[in-house]
Parts: structure tokens; sequence; C-alpha cells
């Protein structure tokens, strides 16, 4: 969420930047500095009816003292109005305040300087690529043929279960999912991040400090019974877990790492590029989340991309980094760098992670703030990534290793899996 004195000092900047997310906030600006106005000339007008209420009770106390009673009456008749006037007042206070708040969750976070101008995907900057992408045998298969073919994930057997997009993994396909759950934390703990378990569940304020409320309400499932979300990724539960704190400047970096299963309720076409793995209700990712001071967060990001390259480097598939443009950036983003391995035998693209910095817009949801060297309190910045989602990093490894003999597996995973090859 934007700080109103932000808007305030920077609106013709903010305005330009949210233009390349095709966002007009001219109007919801000068709706929120009218209601700032609004809220600032009540809380003055609220204070000073209590200060005057106060004085005169003073004065009540010393006329009774000396036993001026009907002097006394006649102010205390007085405090009864200013007594309800400041009920009224406050009334309207409140009612101004979360008017406010209101409009500010419905604005977007402003986009880096860095950010492209562009409205879809494919206006989205590419700014890395690694890996050679392997020539497969004629005949090569899509995953979802693969995994019926070994037997290692049925998807039919999932939407007898619960319904499609809830994939069943057997065998050495459940062994292979495990294998990357503890690849992937080691590798995040190896680099400092802080493992924690986090409940899968989370309430609306939770939803709130992160963002995913109001913006994504529709894709969140709803337990309505208790009011609660399940996570559609580990960085909620995560990150709230700084939510209304007060942290000390030594604190920060804070790095935290967690496996969590995701919960998605997102609406999907029909065609291949949403077949098997490359689309699903719910599945399994380890998340890093960073909280930092805000000189720091942009260096912070680089080392997170690096930190995944390694990882996509050791696993040797390929992939590039694309940097998100305006239009294709998510709602509480700065900036935000997607993640894409390449699927051989679909012949394709498949997001795997996105790295975002936040700035202070979770951080101003959240009222996440830490005391720097002068004891003053400022909001912190917050940064997360997938490191990484496992549905696609699996795809690609089933497609891309494929062979004559079975479905190879990366090296540096056959110590985690304890076989060679899925046959």
């Amino acid at each position: 969420m934007l700080l109103v004195q932000n808007i305030i000092t920077h609106k013709e900047a903010y305005i330009k930047g949210l233009a390349k997310r095709n966002f007009d906030a001219a109007p919801v600006f000068d709706q929120i500095i009218a209601l700032d106005e609004k809220r600032r000339a009540t809380q003055a007008q609220l204070d000073n009816t209590l200060a005057d209420s106060n004085k005169l009770s003073k004065e009540i106390g010393i006329l009774f003292k000396n036993g001026e009673q009907q002097k006394a009456n006649l102010l205390k008749e007085k405090t009864s109005q200013l007594k309800e006037s400041s009920k009224e007042l406050a009334v309207t206070l409140q009612k101004t305040q979360d008017e406010l708040v209101q409009l500010l969750y419905t604005i977007p976070n402003v986009p880096h300087a860095s950010v492209p101008d562009g409205q879809t995907e494919a206006d989205n900057e590419e700014v890395f690529t690694a890996g050679e992408v392997p020539k497969l045998a004629e005949g090569a298969l899509p995953h979802w043929e693969l995994a019926k073919k070994y037997d290692i994930i049925d998807f039919e057997l999932g939407v007898k279960i619960t319904g499609a997009g809830f994939p069943v993994y057997k065998g050495k396909g459940a062994r292979l999912q495990r294998a990357l759950i503890n690849y992937f934390l080691d590798k995040n703990i190896a680099a400092g991040y802080k493992e924690v378990q986090v409940p899968h569940l989370v309430n609306e304020l939770s939803g709130y400090g992160t963002g995913q409320l109001p913006d994504k309400e529709g894709q969140m499932y709803h337990v309505t019974g208790d009011d609660l979300y399940l996570i559609p990724t580990a960085e909620v539960p995560i990150t709230n877990i700084f939510r209304d704190e007060l942290l000390q400047a030594a604190d920060l970096p804070i790095q935290y790492t967690g496996y969590t299963p995701c919960f998605r309720r997102e609406a999907g076409s029909y065609g291949a590029h949403v077949r098997g793995l490359n689309r699903l209700h719910q599945f399994d990712k380890v998340e890093i989340v960073r909280v930092e001071k805000p000189e720091h967060s942009y260096e912070a990001l680089e080392g997170m991309m690096e930190h995944i390259k390694e990882i996509l480097n050791e696993l040797q598939l390929p992939y590039r980094v694309l940097r998100l443009c305006g239009g294709d950036t998510g709602f509480v983003a700065a900036l935000t760098y997607d993640f894409e391995v390449f699927s051989t035998a679909q012949d394709r693209w498949l997001e795997i992670s996105s790295v975002s910095n936040f700035e202070s817009y979770q951080a101003n949801r959240l009222k996440l703030r830490f005391k720097d060297a002068e004891g003053k309190n400022q909001l912190a910045h917050t940064l997360n990534g997938s490191s990484l989602a496992l549905p696609r990093v699996l795809a690609g490894i089933l497609e891309n290793y494929q062979t004559e003999k079975g479905i190879k597996i990366p090296e540096v995973l056959v110590p985690y899996c304890g076989f060679d090859y899925i046959d």
C-alpha cells in the first residue's frame, strides 16, 4: 500500500509510473488527497474539542471545590455538548480513515524505473539465458505422456479423488518430488536462509498484509466456516510472521525459506499449454523471503536471482530470465523477474519462478518497521521468490532428460532420489 504522504509529495511521478500498468491514478489520487485533508481537519477538530472538554472539566472541579455549584452545573452542560460533538467527530474520523484505506487498497505498487513499458507477456524483456536445449530422439513425449508411460503421476486418479488440477504422484514420481523439495531447501539453507514450517491456512489480516486480498480474492480457496484461506504460496504466512513488528536495524537482513503446498483457484483454458503439470490447483513450492533495509533491497534482489540461477545450472536445465513489463507485473510488486525453463518436448518456455521486490508496499500494509541508526522508525522492504516451484521444474526434467533407456535423473538429485533412472 502506498503512503499517503508519498502520493502527495510524488504525485506526478507516481501517475507517470502507474501509467506503465495502464492504471489511471490521477482521479484516485485526487480522492485520496481530499480524504486525507478531511481526515486531518476532522482530527484537528476532534483534538480541539477534547482539549476544550478537558479544560472545562478542570474548571468544573475548581468551581465545585470553591462552592460555586451553579456555575459548575452550567459548565457541565457545555461539557456534555462537547462530549457529544467529540463522539460524532470520532465516528466521522473513523469512517474517513476506513474510506481512505479502502481506496489505497485499489492502487497497485508503483513500478521501478527499470520496468519496461508494455501490457502483456509478449512485452517482457529477456535479460539472461543459459543452458543448451537437448536434441531429443524422434517421437519424444510430453511429460503427461511420460507420466502415464512410467506410472509416476496419475492425473485421472486425482480427478477421481478431488478434481482436475490435483495430481497423484506415485512411486519414483513421489520420490523425485520429495528429492526436489529437500534439494531446494538444502540449497537455500546453505545460502543463509533459515528454514521455517508455517501454517497452510491464513486469516484475512494475513491476506491483506501481503496483498492477496482484496486483489486476488477470487483466486484463493476460502474456508467459509472459519473464515480462513488456503495459502497460494508460502510467501503469505512467512511474510506475515513480521506483521505489526518493530525490528532493530541490527536484525536486518532477515532471510527465511519454507516448503508448503500451494492452492490456487486459477481458471484455466483448455489445450496443451495447460495440460499435465503446466497448470495445477494444488502444487508444491519452496519459497525464499527477505526483509531488508531500503538501501539494500535491490542488491538483495540480484542476490536472489543469482541463487536461483545456481540451482538451475546444477539441474542443467535450459532457462531464461525475463524482466516483466508494467502490464504483466503483479499488483504488489515494484519489479519482478520471471525464470522460465525450456520444455523441449512441448517446444515452449514454462515459468518456474518469480522473484520480486515489493519495496515498502507490503511493509506498509503489514506495519513492518525497523528502527534505524538515528532511532527513527522506517518501513522495511520485503522480497520473495520461488526457489523453486516444483510442477514445471519436474515437467522440464521429465521431458528434457528422456532417453531410450528411461528418464535420466539430474546428477545433483541422485543422492536425494537414490536412483539414476525412471524406467
